[in-house]
């Protein structure tokens, strides 16, 4: 018996969906392939035809609102008018926030101005006064931008910040870069973000890190991100979930340790840490390092050491005298701070230094010495400021986030180095090392890029 061969179902257009029920028959939809990928744009147009959406695979007359994603705003408005669609055309061209929440209501909302993607060209034309400076002259590169201690965007900074970090300790590096850049790009306006809109010509942002902050100004809690990573935070957000007791109260919760921390002590790790708390938890950091082996020294980095008056954490480098003696030395003090009583959380990274893989172009290997993320306790009479006590006037503390790290005394200048940061400075300190001096330079030594020989230093 004759059998035919099973072929792939062929792609379906939307002149072939006719038998889906078209239910809003005033919107005409078109999803722009270009950086959304083919797969990609055939999942959500058959997504929207299942929901009663008129898709159209062509750009033509009748489409009402075009939908684009990863598109710069300049690059897509001249694709969109080599293939006939101009800003004179009745047609929304809108972001993929548009398309995505229309599909989880069921139905097309009201575009707002958040959702179109406005053409540069025209704006430019149409606008009576020149764009703000920090728009338009922002370089992509970290080492070309001019970025003083005055930070105009700071909640937007400060959040896309704590994301980086919860990336970086989850391992998904990309990510991580992605916000670190975004933060640094916004640290280097010398204006505050008005609107969403401003958004569209700096450099460095990408779709994520935009949603954040429009999500930012529409005054959606920030305790879903300092106590989680995006991911966690977009399943609670579509739960319905908007506060913090709300998500203690959920019984289908589950946190891990970091994520029980970060709500127990919201309110004091979500403030900025003061330079007079930083230098009393130095004080406090030496005292401990002293009873565990009395020769080593402790250094502030970071921030602080960079000249800032508030960071988000406290970062110090323990340097010991002799090779090896750094073996063993953080699991030593996390269990001073525990008998001492001022431990609240802590998270203790083993090194996974290991000379017979270095050097490394790799960005991400470039910390693998022993290090420790804590939360401890810092009296408050211990530091030299005035300061509100809470409200109920009981505590006499306040939680405070430390960073420790115990470099090889071989390795203590280049782990000093980095950090000291930023991490986009360091990043392109690197790059220029390799570019234009032939070397390659990580947290662990420089290098000579031809022979991989190490070059001599000292500190």
């Amino acid at each position: 018996m004759f059998e035919s061969p099973k072929r792939r179902r062929p792609e379906v257009t939307s002149g072939s969906r006719g038998h889906e029920e078209v239910k809003f028959r005033d919107v005409t939809l078109y999803l722009v392939e270009r950086r959304m990928g083919k797969s990609r744009r055939t999942f959500l147009s058959n997504l929207a035809r299942s929901k009663g959406f008129c898709v159209d695979d062509s750009l033509s007359g009748g489409v009402t609102h075009v939908v684009s994603e990863g598109n710069a705003a300049q690059d897509l408005w001249m694709w969109l008018e080599d293939h006939g669609l101009s800003e004179a055309h009745d047609t929304h061209v809108l972001t993929i926030s548009w398309f995505t929440e229309s599909m989880s209501a069921g139905r097309p909302l009201p575009v707002e101005m958040r959702h179109h993607i406005q053409n540069p060209a025209v704006e430019q034309r149409s606008s009576s006064s020149p764009a703000p400076k920090p728009v338009s002259t922002v370089s992509p590169f970290a080492c070309q931008r001019r970025t003083t201690l005055d930070n105009h965007n700071k909640n937007f900074t400060d959040l896309l910040e704590v994301l980086a970090e919860n990336m970086e300790l989850s391992g998904n590096q990309g990510p991580c870069l992605a916000f670190r850049r975004a933060a640094s790009v916004l640290k280097s306006l010398n204006t505050a973000l008005r609107h969403p809109e401003e958004m569209k010509h700096l450099p460095c942002l990408g779709e994520h890190s935009k949603a954040i902050i429009e999500v930012e100004y529409l005054s959606l809690s920030l305790s879903l991100y300092l106590s989680s990573a995006l991911r966690t935070s977009e399943n609670w957000f579509s739960r319905g979930l908007r506060t913090l007791e709300q998500i203690l109260s959920d019984p289908t919760i589950r946190l891990n340790r970091m994520q029980t921390a970060g709500f127990l002590f919201y309110d004091d790790i979500s403030r900025p840490v003061s330079r007079a708390e930083a230098e009393a938890m130095k004080v406090l950091v030496e005292d401990a390092v002293k009873r565990v082996n009395p020769s080593a020294r402790v250094c502030i980095t970071g921030g602080f050491r960079r000249g800032k008056d508030f960071g988000h954490d406290v970062d110090f480098i323990i340097r010991t005298p002799e090779p090896g003696q750094e073996d063993g030395l953080l699991p030593a003090l996390i269990d001073w701070f525990r008998r001492q009583n001022v431990l609240l959380y802590a998270d203790l990274q083993e090194s996974t230094f290991d000379l017979g893989k270095l050097p490394s172009r790799r960005f991400e290997s470039m910390d693998h010495f022993h290090k420790c993320f804590l939360i401890v306790k810092l009296k408050r009479d211990d530091v030299c400021e005035e300061r509100e006590r809470d409200e109920d006037g009981r505590r006499d503390w306040r939680a405070i986030r430390v960073d420790l790290v115990a470099p090889p005394i071989e390795r203590y200048a280049y782990a000093l180095l980095g950090w000291t940061g930023s991490t986009l400075f360091d990043r392109d300190l690197r790059r220029f090392a390799r570019l234009e001096r032939g070397k390659l330079l990580d947290n662990h030594a420089l290098y000579d890029k031809a022979t991989k020989a190490k070059e001599n230093s000292s500190m």
